[in-house]
């Protein structure tokens, strides 16, 4: 068990950024096995994972925590009149590239809050990368957009 500052949780892992496509993610990975890609929630970095990587180094895991685009460290390209630069499509591209980059032919993908929508579109744009997917406190968005709407209209 490590224990200390959320940095010096992540002491044994490589912190890097990595170009894919047209972004720079920060991101921090260690272990050795089967891949694990952790995506952070919003307003938060891949620092959410601090406790968590460690113990999945421990039990025999690759574990990937980037920050997603737009977040912490990484890359914040200007957005487009249809957001597209920002949408969870252009993230889970962004996530299947870096399991290339990281030469891993597939990984077990959790998200929490934003980061499991992108962890879910992940899936079902590149269903082949994705062994395994788990998505936490993850809002049920059209649920969220329909209730947004009733209070602005009435």
């Amino acid at each position: 068990m490590r224990y200390g500052t959320p940095g010096s949780f992540f002491r044994d892992f490589t912190d890097e950024r990595i170009t894919v496509g047209d972004v720079a993610l920060r991101v921090r990975y260690g272990g050795d096995g089967p891949a694990v890609l952790l995506l952070h929630g919003h307003p938060r970095t891949a620092a959410t994972w601090h406790r968590v990587a460690p113990l999945l180094v421990d039990a025999g895991y690759t574990v990937i925590c980037p920050d997603l685009r737009g977040y912490g460290a990484s890359s914040k390209p200007p957005t487009t009149h249809d957001h597209a630069p920002y949408s969870k499509r252009a993230m889970a591209a962004d996530m299947s590239r870096l399991l290339g980059r990281l030469g891993h032919k597939d990984a077990a993908v959790v998200g929490h809050d934003r980061g499991s929508y992108v962890a879910f579109r992940m899936a079902m744009d590149t269903p082949h990368l994705v062994s395994r997917l788990a998505v936490l406190d993850s809002v049920p968005i059209g649920e969220a957009l329909r209730a947004c709407l009733e209070i602005l209209v009435g």
